[in-house]
């Protein structure tokens, strides 16, 4: 089927265009255009839960665990990987964090519980879900290798220091929301007594990346962990993007046309198809406060060698400085 044939089947919003399969040829798989998939046709109602087990039945729609998690980290990007996966119609996404592995409440509903929360899909299809805590969260890896040991785990970091100083902007804008006061950055990241990098502080642990990759790779081998920069996919999302394809083993199917650049926004939005455009939250790219040079210099220099061991570790090296 050709591209304008494929557009003309959306237009008219037809539930099925082939594509390659997962496991197979040209044509031996196929998946819900993803018209379907917003807001209009069944899997609306499905999602909904207004639709009949008959309509289930007949469409072959399941609740799937995910073959495929983001595990963060947090600030690291998860949700603009996420709606950028989604454009891929073998892909999936759960709508909201799910917080199964990380919140101990939760964990003891069970896995049906959790099952339960995941879209409906297609056999053939990706379930993906992301909760950014999985990543540092010391119980959730033994979690997920009990759930799946095979489970592909999708990992997105930007530079430790910018990370770090995004964590803090979203807290303070938490606290200026209810007219709470709340220390400045510098402050929190470094000791006042030592005047060295303050490792007690979450946003600066959190971005020391190889102490909790360590403590993931106890369950799972480094070949089923793919990091994604989340710097480069906020400037050049497609082959950030066609990096995760390969690694999920599906067929390319995001292209240039579905990412434009929004200049009032500042980022990448997604398009669809002719129909149907969407651009994250306007929460996505705060402005961060000015923090004092000394101290990005002193932060820098703290995560270096950690970033080093990561890029050993992994096997993949970024442009931090």
């Amino acid at each position: 089927m050709s591209s304008l044939e494929c557009l003309f089947v959306a237009y008219r919003l037809q539930p099925i265009c082939p594509i390659e399969g997962r496991f197979g040829a040209r044509g031996q798989a196929e998946f819900p255009l993803r018209a379907l998939q917003f807001k209009r046709g069944l899997l609306h109602e499905f999602r909904k839960g207004n639709s009949s087990k008959e309509q289930v039945h007949l469409h072959d729609l399941v609740q799937q665990l995910p073959k495929a998690i983001i595990i963060g980290v947090r600030k690291g990007g998860t949700r603009a990987l996420l709606e950028m996966l989604n454009l891929h119609p073998a892909v999936v996404k759960a709508s909201q964090e799910i917080h199964f592995f990380d919140n101990d409440e939760n964990y003891a509903k069970g896995i049906e519980w959790y099952r339960k929360k995941m879209p409906f899909s297609y056999p053939q299809q990706i379930t993906i879900e992301k909760s950014p805590a999985y990543f540092i969260t010391e119980e959730v890896p033994e979690r997920i290798y009990k759930m799946n040991s095979s489970i592909k785990l999708l990992i997105i970091v930007r530079e430790p220091t910018t990370r770090a100083i995004s964590d803090y902007t979203q807290v303070l804008e938490g606290k200026e929301r209810k007219n709470k006061t709340y220390y400045k950055f510098e402050k929190l990241a470094i000791d006042p007594n030592t005047c060295e990098v303050n490792t007690k502080y979450k946003a600066v642990r959190t971005s020391i990346y190889t102490k909790h990759l360590e403590r993931w790779l106890k369950y799972f081998p480094i070949e089923q962990f793919h990091i994604v920069d989340g710097d480069r996919l906020i400037t050049e999302p497609l082959p950030e993007l066609q990096l995760v394809e390969k690694f999920l083993n599906l067929p390319p199917r995001i292209s240039q046309y579905n990412l434009y650049f929004n200049a009032t926004r500042g980022f990448y939005c997604l398009r669809f198809n002719i129909i149907f455009n969407k651009c994250l939250a306007g929460s996505k790219g705060r402005i961060h406060p000015e923090v004092d040079p000394s101290v990005i210099t002193k932060l820098r220099k703290f995560f270096h060698p950690f970033n080093q061991k990561f890029y050993q570790i992994t096997g993949r090296t970024l442009n931090w400085p």
